[in-house]
């Protein structure tokens, strides 16, 4: 078990990367910090398949992942400990490294307190960009007077200029916040 010095960022987004391992830390952390690989697995199996309890052949599948690859991992990082023989395990202090960066990518949902969203919700702002456009073309095509003035080639460039403002953005409020998910979504199981 790793437990010297600070997680470096890479051993971080390794761990955060895999959705079966933020789950894991997130259960442990909404349950006492400590649970037998069972409760575990089951728990992490519900949320998977969002059903309670969820089906025998995947619970199985996630009790054997965790307990061949993503808990040992873990525990090598110091992050967890794992009794593999009592089938037991307990969060350590050192989660709190991979809290602060799941608070990042989650908009604070990690943990027990609650924490201010640390970025913007971009699909609010996606969506009201989509309603904005909808509207001003619609207008456009029933002759609304002023939008119906201009035509639909400067309400749609504008709408795109709009669009890559927004992209811009959104492009770099997550390099200020160290955001590089380009991995974040492939699953590891």
């Amino acid at each position: 078990m790793t437990t010297e010095g600070t997680l470096d960022e890479g051993e971080v987004h390794d761990v955060l990367r895999n959705e079966r391992r933020r789950l894991t830390l997130e259960e442990l952390r909404d349950n006492g910090d400590s649970l037998s690989v069972r409760e575990l697995s089951e728990q992490v199996a519900a949320l998977e398949t969002g059903e309670s309890p969820p089906p025998r052949n995947i619970r199985q599948s996630v009790y054997v992942s965790l307990h061949q690859t993503h808990l040992p991992k873990l525990d090598d990082l110091g992050i967890v400990e794992y009794d593999a023989d009592a089938k037991r395990v307990t969060l350590t202090d050192r989660v709190r490294e991979v809290e602060a960066y799941m608070r990042l990518t989650t908009g604070g949902e990690s943990g027990s307190e609650p924490e201010p969203e640390l970025g913007p919700g971009w699909t609010r702002y996606y969506l009201g960009l989509s309603v904005v456009g909808l509207c001003a073309m619609a207008a456009v095509a029933l002759g609304v007077p002023v939008l119906g003035a201009i035509g639909a080639p400067a309400v749609g460039s504008v709408l795109f200029v709009a669009l890559f403002v927004l992209a811009v953005g959104q492009s770099r409020s997550g390099r200020e916040h160290g955001s590089d998910r380009e991995d974040a979504d492939r699953p590891e199981h």
